[in-house]
């Protein structure tokens, strides 16, 4: 096992080796103080790795970015808020393809990205974003305005960045910003993450890692049930530390990732608690995925853990209906090491209903699910709702 130490640093993207950042207003935002417009730029070029929704109707930016050759490399990544360019068809394709050649005059790029997040349905206001050009500094390192800059329905910055020392004495640098609060309808918010690194991390380990990554963390989080037309995750490596230690590199990544979202989460519109949902005892891992997914989904759940209401009946019930296999008498529940519910408890006493009760008001607790048929486990996370939240959220749907 390789000796490596892992540093929380400030002011996020700016710590990276060879990347600029920043961000400018030109007027979608009416707060001025307030970027619209982000730039992440690299002064050579980038390796880079993308997972994106698995919504059918992708977005204009991630057809985009489809459209360049396998393994392409890059060095400047656009994004605007208030605007999605989603399910705007050839022209919203096109309309970056106007912005990046705009773009061209003002700075020397290569293959250059654009990610966007805001309302579905509407063209950019392509002269707007090129007006950009004119007030951003492409040798700014301005962390903090990104990340602004991308948030929508967020009530706060999502930025992290980590220096890792290998046991030689070499480093390297990975730093991220990400949005997300939740998606209350489908014309609203989104979830994009940007992560780069300095790292000579080889392409074929930032395509599996990133993937691996995301599924122990973005993957497994649910804080509406909704699934956006834009969903992103980058990660961009200009290799310029020159050094790389695979197993550092998969540990920092997890952790950057799972730490943002669990930041999503305790950003979810209107959410007080962070819950883990650990299925376990499953005949298959599919099962306990499935079972857990149910339960971080379901809106069910989410309302009982808003009114602090230990009763399981919506915990089992969730099981129940999620189609895995599963046996009443075999199920026990848990809320952390409190037992809940199983065959010879299937009613709370006053003193383990008012334990229940103290935990339900805690800000982050488990829920833990045994099926008692098998050896697969699963964990997934999910945050509380308030009742008005999915009213909401229900007539936006009908």
């Amino acid at each position: 096992m390789s000796k490596f130490t892992i540093s929380a640093i400030e002011n996020g993207l700016e710590n990276v080796e060879g990347f600029y950042c920043g961000a400018t207003n030109v007027g979608m935002r009416p707060d001025e103080t307030q970027g619209d417009v982000a730039f992440i730029r690299s002064d050579t070029m980038c390796d880079i790795s993308a997972v994106f929704t698995n919504n059918t109707f992708q977005a204009a930016p991630i057809k985009h970015f489809q459209q360049y050759p396998q393994n392409f490399k890059t060095n400047f990544v656009l994004i605007n808020a208030k605007n999605a360019n989603a399910m705007t068809g050839e022209k919203g394709i096109e309309d970056i393809q106007t912005i990046m050649s705009a773009l061209f005059s003002k700075q020397a790029v290569n293959n250059p990205i654009m990610s966007s997040t805001g309302v579905i349905g509407y063209r950019l206001p392509v002269d707007k974003i090129i007006s950009a050009f004119d007030t951003l500094d492409f040798n700014e390192k301005n962390s903090n305005a990104a990340a602004c800059a991308i948030m929508t329905t967020d009530s706060f910055k999502k930025e992290l960045a980590y220096k890792i020392k290998l046991e030689d004495g070499n480093t390297f640098h990975i730093a991220a910003i990400c949005k997300g609060a939740g998606m209350i309808n489908p014309a609203m918010a989104t979830m994009l993450c940007f992560i780069i690194t300095d790292a000579d991390v080889p392409k074929s380990d930032m395509d599996a890692l990133l993937l691996s990554s995301t599924e122990k963390s973005f993957n497994r989080i649910s804080v509406d049930g909704d699934t956006s037309t834009n969903d992103t995750v980058m990660l961009l490596s200009n290799k310029k530390s020159g050094n790389y230690n695979k197993e550092a590199f998969e540990t920092v990544l997890n952790k950057i990732m799972f730490e943002l979202a669990m930041m999503i989460l305790r950003d979810g519109e209107g959410a007080n608690k962070l819950v883990a949902f650990e299925v376990k005892g499953a005949k298959s891992l599919d099962d306990a995925k499935t079972a857990s997914m149910a339960l971080s989904n379901s809106l069910l759940v989410k309302t009982a853990l808003f009114g602090e209401d230990p009763n399981w009946g919506r915990i089992a019930s969730t099981i129940g209906a999620s189609g895995i296999a599963c046996d009443e008498k075999k199920l026990t529940i848990h809320y952390d090491d409190l037992l809940i519910y199983s065959d010879a408890y299937r009613e709370l006493d006053a003193t383990r209903e008012k334990q229940a009760y103290t935990i339900m008001k805690k800000d982050m607790f488990t829920i833990t699910c045994d099926l008692g048929l098998g050896e697969e486990s699963y964990i997934s996370y999910g945050c509380d709702l308030s009742y008005d939240y999915v009213k909401i959220n229900a007539e936006y749907r009908t």
